[in-house]
């Protein structure tokens, strides 16, 4: 079946850009499923692609623990905080038209896309977790948190410069640490999703599968990325705009179709 074989190849891609660069992959999870694999609307598209996309972080997840990129302490103070900002997002977004959260979604993406493209210092490889960054931790957590029910995300390209905002950690380590907030907001936001009955079960699952083979390739190249300094941020930055670009510009033309000038 057509949609199968979709659903396998969008979630190899998005596992790949989860294991590249800890986050994207739910930016890239929501178009996919709508546009391309077709699940039905965007709220179907939303509810499917959180539950993918946590599952093929936790695949990532493991693979970055291995290599010793997580800073845990800080990771879960952050996750943890961020899981409760979730919740409360996502009984939000429900509430909002899909063709709104959509468009809404784009440009967002470009914001904080031209907002990484900032040239950053190494950063502080030995970041511990102090009780002067928790309350900086948590209050993070719980914005992204928010943002990520509300639009049914990941969130991990807010997670990442989040963690680098409230820490000063290396990129390779937000990264990595990234993926603990990415699995379980997704999971938190796939949870209220699937009580109403908003989450396409068959394609979910073929999503994932392909995520992780994809999350593999992306983690290889996430290791030699890293040894290029700002190679790996401008990776991230080009996916996260160049998506959200054409999430806006897709907008614009349902908006120009359905304002337009009647003749």
């Amino acid at each position: 079946m057509l949609q199968d074989l979709l659903s396998v190849l969008s979630g190899s891609l998005v596992g790949f850009i989860l294991g590249l660069i800890g986050g994207g992959g739910s930016i890239l999870a929501v178009p996919l499923l709508y546009y391309v694999v077709r699940v039905g609307s965007e709220h179907l598209a939303i509810g499917t692609g959180a539950l993918a996309v946590a599952a093929s972080a936790l695949f990532n997840l493991l693979t970055h623990a291995r290599a010793g990129n997580v800073k845990w302490q800080c990771a879960l103070v952050f996750a943890a905080a961020g899981v409760a900002g979730a919740f409360a997002g996502a009984a939000i977004g429900k509430r909002v038209q899909g063709e709104l959260l959509i468009g809404l979604f784009g440009v967002l993406m470009i914001a904080v896309g031209l907002l990484m493209l900032r040239r950053r210092s190494g950063g502080n490889t030995e970041v511990r977790l102090t009780w002067r960054l928790v309350p900086r931790l948590a209050g993070s957590g719980f914005a992204v948190g928010g943002l990520s029910g509300f639009f049914g995300i990941g969130g991990g390209f807010l997670i990442v410069p989040g963690l680098i905002v409230s820490t000063a950690m290396p990129l390779i380590n937000a990264i990595g640490s990234s993926l603990v907030s990415v699995t379980a907001f997704g999971s938190a936001t796939a949870a209220s999703y699937a009580l109403s009955d908003l989450v396409v079960w068959r394609v979910a699952i073929l999503f994932i599968l392909g995520g992780a083979l994809g999350g593999i390739a992306g983690s290889w190249a996430s290791k030699a990325l890293a040894d290029k300094k700002q190679a790996l941020n401008y990776v991230f930055s080009g996916v996260v705009i160049s998506v959200g670009v054409m999430i806006v510009l897709d907008g614009l033309r349902g908006l120009f179709h359905a304002f337009g000038p009647v003749t």
